[in-house]
């Protein structure tokens, strides 16, 4: 059973919203806040909401102010960002911030409770399209020119499991090493591709062809992909 807090302004989402989540989710209690300030409210008051499905247009909150806020007076609380905003910048903004994931409004249903199951067991969510779009990141070209230290063979095992969603844990336990050597694994990798987090480094590995782009690997590894442990 799990506890969910839909922040929006409009009630007919907010109900197109809760319709969904019940019919999919039976035995999900849902709350709901048109403000910012009722989100902080409720949120203080309700200790047992797993996930807060926060829209970034409120009447007291614009932008990525209110993430921003939230993750600064409670940062236990999982924030999930539904948006009609689409922009990549925004997005990965939204989870370098500790968004632990993001999704757009315009979400087929099936697909946002897709994305709605993955967050609630602790994945980030990561719309596939984004992994596509066309960034100023250096490409393979470029970066060799760079002189970037090439990945080795385990390191790239362990992008690649990133890039599927899944955890240090989950990671270790596939290929058989100490969660502590995944962890090494990793902060080799942010350093050779010269990005600073597991998202900008998994963007990286799609962006220069280090790790396959396909439906399976659009949703992304755990809480602010810092923290996948």
């Amino acid at each position: 059973m799990h506890t969910l807090l839909i922040a929006d302004d409009h009630p007919m989402f907010r109900e197109a919203m809760v319709d969904a989540i019940a019919a999919a989710l039976p035995d999900t209690t849902i709350l709901q806040a048109a403000t910012l300030a009722q989100t902080l409210r409720d949120a203080a008051a309700h200790e047992e909401i797993d996930l807060l499905l926060f829209d970034l247009s409120l009447p007291d909150s614009e932008g990525l102010d209110g993430l921003v806020r939230l993750r600064e007076q409670l940062p236990w609380l999982p924030v999930a960002i539904i948006s009609a905003e689409q922009g990549r910048e925004t997005v990965l903004e939204a989870l370098n911030l500790g968004a632990v994931g993001y999704i757009p409004k315009s979400t087929p249903r099936q697909e946002l409770l897709a994305a709605l199951r993955q967050v609630l067991e602790g994945r980030v969510y990561l719309p596939a399209d984004l992994l596509r779009r066309p960034s100023s990141a250096p490409r393979p070209e470029a970066t060799k020119a760079l002189g970037l230290t090439p990945l080795t063979a385990k390191q790239r095992e362990v992008l690649a499991r990133m890039s599927q969603g899944k955890s240090n844990k989950h990671i270790a336990r596939e290929l058989m090493i100490a969660e502590t050597t995944v962890k090494t694994h990793v902060s080799a990798i942010l350093g050779k591709l010269g990005v600073s987090s597991r998202v900008q480094a998994i963007l990286t590995a799609h962006e220069q062809h280090l790790a396959p782009v396909d439906e399976a690997s659009a949703g992304l590894g755990s809480r602010p992909l810092e923290q996948a442990e």
